[in-house]
């Protein structure tokens, strides 16, 4: 397995190899993110977005993932992903929404309370959110690349995460703070955070699944064989 570094440095080249399907697919999604945002409440945009905002992001997800398998790029693709991972893609958002609610609650609730124990209690809680978040880095790509279901593949995301708890980590790591990079503008968070998000996490999780050494020991055979030969 690679490491960390190696991919994020390929996940750079292909971004800029690539930047113009990835602010378009980036812009398509932000196209419903930023209305969303802007103009609903709270309570209403964390009900939305994972039915109207998440749809397109698995859509940028699978345009990039048919690329890579079959060299096609089409912008149509977007939305046929997104019909094709509706279910996945609400359930996850559905998933991540309650996660936020759980922790705008808990600061809700106990941070305005005085006391080591509220405080405590506060922590742990956001230990416990953000835990589950890493754990379910890998979910909408395994069920890309795996085709597997939502609810199999959030499971097999918790077991990749005990599996490689610190390669994971640091690939939350990573993806965080790239996302509070492009954060610093709403248009550079707008036209790059998707389709740069669609890379990296393509590249991470095959690289932990192994694909990867896979497909450079089939590449070794032939020149293999041909030493041997000689």
């Amino acid at each position: 397995m690679r490491k960390l570094n190696s991919v994020l440095i390929k996940t750079g080249g292909e971004v800029y190899r690539e930047i113009v399907t990835v602010a378009v697919h980036s812009l398509i999604s932000s196209c419903m993110l930023i209305p969303l945002l802007v103009l609903a409440p709270l309570p209403a945009a964390l009900a939305l977005i994972p039915l109207l905002y998440m749809p397109l992001v698995y859509g940028v997800y699978y345009a990039y993932y048919r690329k890579r398998e079959s060299g096609k790029s089409r912008i149509k693709d977007i939305f046929v992903g997104a019909a094709k991972g509706f279910v996945p893609a609400a359930v996850f958002g559905l998933f991540c929404s309650l996660l936020i609610l759980i922790l705008w609650s808990t600061w809700w609730y106990y941070g305005g309370r005085a006391g080591m124990l509220p405080l405590a209690i506060a922590v742990f809680q956001t230990y416990f959110v953000l835990m589950a978040f890493v754990s379910q880095f890998y979910t909408l790509q395994l069920v890309l690349q795996e085709g597997m279901g939502i609810f199999r593949a959030m499971a097999e995301s918790v077991k990749l995460f005990f599996r490689h708890p610190s390669y994971t980590l640091g690939a939350s790591i990573q993806a965080a703070l790239l996302s509070a990079v492009l954060m610093i503008t709403v248009v550079g968070y707008a036209a790059l955070f998707t389709g740069t998000m669609a890379v990296y996490q393509y590249e991470v999780t095959r690289n932990v699944l192994g694909k990867d050494e896979a497909a450079q020991d089939e590449s070794a055979l032939p020149r293999l064989r041909e030493e041997g030969t000689a």
